[in-house]
């Protein structure tokens, strides 16, 4: 395959939201893909072919939304409150309260005890209740009840 094409692949990935293209032309293929930067490639190498010789080493392709600059940090959102994080054991919905026309389980300022509900995430129509594992004082909610969560994401905050 001609190093013109290839080249010109490349430019549409990176002009596209694709995250991986493979052409085949006859007996030979290439097959780009995207790599998220500080990720390493887990492929293996390509077997070495008599006719065309080595493989040739792929490099990621350089971003176009960031025109080559490096992607500037995400935002890590506004702090926790110190004490004891509660996170979200699945991905599913948050609901506060047991029904919407319910008191929310807990609210900040509340005294809890350990293995108390504190709210509960629907995943696949099961509800699954999310408890407190210490006790304290909520300091903060802060799943949006109706909202989904993703795993490991905090929920509550207990002091």
């Amino acid at each position: 395959m001609d190093l013109r094409k290839i080249k010109k692949l490349i430019d549409l990935l990176e002009e596209s939201n694709l995250a991986e293209i493979e052409i085949k032309e006859g007996e030979e293929s290439v097959r780009l893909a995207r790599v998220p930067r500080g990720t390493a490639a887990m492929s293996a190498p390509a077997p070495a072919d008599y006719h065309r010789g080595p493989p040739m080493p792929m490099q990621s392709p350089v971003d176009a939304a960031t025109g080559g600059r490096p992607a500037a940090a995400e935002p890590t959102g506004p702090a926790l409150p110190d004490g004891h994080v509660v996170r979200s054991p699945m991905v599913g919905t948050f609901y506060s309260s047991p029904a919407p026309d319910k008191p929310a389980f807990v609210t900040v300022g509340q005294a809890v005890k350990a293995g108390e509900t504190l709210g509960i995430i629907e995943a696949m129509k099961m509800f699954n209740p999310i408890e407190a594992d210490v006790g304290g004082t909520v300091l903060a909610v802060l799943g949006e009840s109706g909202q989904p969560v993703e795993f490991d994401q905090p929920l509550f905050v207990i002091g």
